[in-house]
């Protein structure tokens, strides 16, 4: 019973899978899949306020002048991912039928994540300023990479179109906000700092509402069923592979390039991530509408799949960093 009592409990990842849960027992439907969102979409502008209020401006300079730091991540996500997305060809057809590696070639060419990507940065105590502009980065060059590396890469019965709604996204849900916080950082800083608790549980519930509304359009929509459970079990199976295969990539890239510890997790999160947001609509574009549902599966699997492996990672950094290595860079940092 000692033993049993001394085993770490990590609330945050019991969080994550009874979120889970919830969402396969009771998913978000119609109107209720609609507030969800919003409440999503209105805890993640909070969570960039916040950061902003945090950061302060030498921060966030250092964020944006981390160039090698941010070269690393995109060519992780724009050409790391595609070669092994390339490479997985040799699955077929013993492994996965032609239209679950073309979905799982496409997942390999939409751009990282942005919002889940940043709070675990936060979570793990990562450098968060870095994180907002190689996530956003990513988001904004993947506009116009993502469709042309499918072109170039994958055959597709449309024609690709760009238009400006991701960058707008970006703008109003992230950057704007994050803008506010720096603006209203000398009035807001002392409050923030002394109530660090609530920076803590917006990013948590920032995540859990991004897993819950994941999972939830999944049991929507219907893509467990879509195809049979010994197909599904495989791409579950490659997903978490190609997955763990990016995680021990970004790993030795940030000891290679000697990174410091901070830049070293947001190579580490920024790199291994793949956007659902993203690469749903793009996929809607780009493939016929009776294959985009099997196109976007395995998308999908790993989405979801990196949401949960990525808390328990960051979750484990977060205890192991020093209480005041929090996200705050040393003046060393990226030199």
């Amino acid at each position: 019973m000692k033993r049993l009592s001394a085993i770490p409990f990590d609330t945050f990842l019991l969080a994550v899978a009874a979120t889970v849960a919830l969402a396969a027992l009771v998913p978000a439907h119609g109107e209720a899949a609609d507030a969800v969102s919003d409440a999503a979409k209105a805890a993640i502008a909070l969570l960039f306020f916040l950061y902003g209020t945090r950061l302060s401006p030498e921060q966030a300079w250092h964020g944006v002048r981390q160039w090698r730091l941010h070269l690393l991540v995109l060519a992780t996500t724009f050409v790391i991912f595609p070669i092994l997305g390339l490479a997985a060809r040799t699955l077929v057809p013993a492994v996965l039928t032609i239209d679950l590696y073309n979905g799982l070639l496409f997942l390999c060419l939409v751009p990282s994540t942005v919002q889940s990507s940043i709070a675990f940065t936060s979570i793990a105590r990562g450098h968060v300023s870095a994180a907002i502009v190689s996530a956003s980065l990513s988001n904004i060059l993947g506009v116009v990479l993502t469709p042309l590396l499918v072109v170039l890469l994958m055959k597709t019965s449309g024609v690709p179109r760009v238009d400006g709604t991701a960058v707008r996204d970006i703008m109003v849900q992230l950057l704007l906000p994050f803008a506010a916080g720096q603006l209203a950082r000398p009035w807001l800083a002392g409050t923030v700092a002394r109530y660090a608790a609530l920076l803590k549980v917006v990013d948590r519930g920032s995540i859990l509402l991004v897993v819950y509304t994941a999972f939830s359009m999944g049991v929507v929509k219907g893509i467990w069923a879509s195809v049979d459970v010994w197909r599904l079990v495989l791409v579950t199976v490659v997903a978490a592979m190609l997955l763990a295969l990016v995680l021990t990539t970004t790993t030795v890239i940030g000891r290679l390039a000697r990174l410091d510890r901070g830049d070293a997790v947001v190579l580490l999160f920024c790199g291994s991530k793949k956007s659902l947001a993203s690469g749903l609509p793009m996929a809607l574009v780009l493939f016929p509408a009776a294959t985009v549902g099997l196109t976007m599966l395995p998308l999908m699997i790993f989405h979801q799949i990196q949401l949960v492996v990525c808390a328990v990672i960051a979750s484990r950094l977060g205890r192991r960093a020093e209480p005041d290595a929090a996200s705050v860079p040393t003046p060393e940092a990226g030199e």
